[in-house]
């Protein structure tokens, strides 16, 4: 019995594509971000030297100039103050005379700053109450307690070490920005040709996991991985002679065994036919016995000629346009009259995830086995599904029955060729029909996977390439 559910219009689901993360663009990155922090490191470095070694020079002037004050008498000392305030035209010092209380006495600075050493240590002041309109802009001063208890302060403009400062910094910001984008374009020219040669290992590297050992990686940097890709090529090399030597042998083995197993059995049937005018049963039997077993190792040849004919196809050749929906109907009507005749309910439920490129001839002999696979182990009165969904990826297949199901030790090994569990010797077969769908899906780069079922076994087909990182 076949029960088909209605088709559910689903958008047809692309595969994702895994993004490619350079690891030159990376150090690219992490350049960028030393250099940057390095050049604003240099900047406060060379910021902090440059008003550092201005304030040093500042000191000198102003120290000698309260040496210049000291010689004086105190009845000239207010006449020379002044006389340099007279002086003074572009007003980059301030002078200023005040008691020992703070009163002031002379000079156009009015008032002490607060908390100033008098010691002739320098300090840099951002104000000061002068005389005049204007205030004054920041200014390095230093004072000096007289033996008279009073206290000379001088005070030096230091807008022409800011300016300077301030040039500095901005011809190293202009020239650190001119130097990263200088080097980051160089970096990314320079990449650029990394990337199209890491592009095409890339490309060559899948073309080789998907079986082509015929591929080499591509060559000609004269660097480190140009010697990398000669040693890779070189062990492809050896790789697909050794595997061809091994091909070829089996091959030849195959080959050569099938043709006297074929005129074995042509001899058996024809003994049959003899022994089945005598009365001797038991010879029968043993005649008949040889026949089945010679007919189990035909089958065996024919499904290992017939992974080896698929392993060899020329990739993609036979690949094209190709509705899963209607593939999976078909393999479900061919196996219908199989599914009644042991009393099993088989049903068909597909969505639309649209077109594949696939090779039809492969995937119908594929799931057959499958399906095959799964009717011989139901048993009677069970059910069997083969499902077609759409996922974010694409398209996946199932196959599940409700029989014994497969142990999960054994659901990797019953992909490989004549491997059979001791809970199966019991039913015919060759042990290559899950080998043979294996190897369809290594052809066109899909993925199977079985599973538990509960009761029974699921087998998964995901029909998206894998994408290498």
């Amino acid at each position: 019995m076949k029960a088909t559910l209605v088709d559910v219009p689903v958008p047809t689901l692309l595969p994702l594509r895994r993004r490619w993360h350079s690891t030159t663009f990376r150090l690219m990155a992490v350049y960028t971000v030393i250099f940057s922090v390095s050049v604003t490191l240099l900047m406060g470095f060379i910021s902090w030297a440059v008003t550092g070694a201005m304030e040093h020079e500042t000191d000198v002037v102003m120290d000698w100039q309260l040496i210049y004050f000291d010689s004086m008498p105190h009845g000239d000392l207010i006449d020379a103050i002044y006389g340099r305030i007279e002086h003074e035209h572009m007003h980059t010092n301030y002078y200023g005379l005040f008691a020992a209380d703070g009163r002031h006495l002379a000079g156009d600075m009015l008032m002490l700053p607060p908390n100033l050493p008098v010691n002739r240590t320098g300090v840099t002041l951002d104000t000061l109450a002068v005389a005049g309109p204007e205030r004054a802009p920041v200014v390095r001063v230093m004072a000096e307690q007289r033996r008279d208890g009073e206290k000379l302060v001088l005070a030096r403009d230091l807008t022409h070490v800011l300016r300077v400062r301030q040039r500095i910094v901005n011809a190293l910001i202009l020239g650190g920005i001119l130097c990263m984008v200088t080097g980051i374009a160089g970096g990314l020219a320079l990449s650029m040709r990394q990337m199209r040669r890491l592009k095409g290992i890339r490309h060559a590297t899948q073309l080789i996991a998907q079986g082509d050992l015929g591929q080499r990686l591509p060559a000609g940097g004269r660097d480190e991985i140009d010697m990398l890709v000669h040693l890779v090529n070189h062990m492809l090399e050896e790789v697909e002679r050794l595997m061809n030597e091994v091909k070829g042998a089996c091959d030849g083995i195959a080959h050569d065994l099938r043709t006297p197993l074929a005129h074995m059995h042509t001899l058996l049937g024809h003994i049959a036919e003899r022994t089945g005018e005598l009365p001797d049963q038991e010879l029968s039997t043993l005649v008949q016995r040889a026949r089945i077993e010679t007919n189990a190792l035909l089958d065996r040849f024919r499904a290992m000629l017939r992974i080896s004919e698929i392993g060899t196809l020329q990739r993609r050749g036979g690949f094209a346009a190709l509705q899963l929906e209607t593939l999976i109907h078909e393999v479900g009507e061919l196996y219908e009259p199989l599914a009644e005749s042991r009393s099993i309910r088989l049903m068909v439920q597909t969505q639309h995830v649209g077109t594949i490129r696939a090779d039809r001839d492969l995937l119908f002999e594929a799931l057959g086995n499958l399906l095959d696979n799964a009717l011989k182990f139901t048993p009677s009165g069970g059910l069997v599904r083969i499902e077609l969904n759409a996922t974010p990826s694409g398209p996946r297949v199932d196959v599940i029955d409700n029989g014994p199901g497969i142990p999960q030790a054994d659901r990797d090994a019953v992909l490989q060729r004549f491997y059979r569990s001791e809970r199966t010797q019991h039913v015919a077969g060759s042990g290559l029909g899950l080998s043979i769908v294996s190897t369809v899906m290594r052809v066109h780069d899909f993925t199977i996977r079985l599973h538990d079922a509960a009761p029974g076994t699921r087998a998964t087909i995901e029909c998206w390439p894998r994408i290498l990182a």
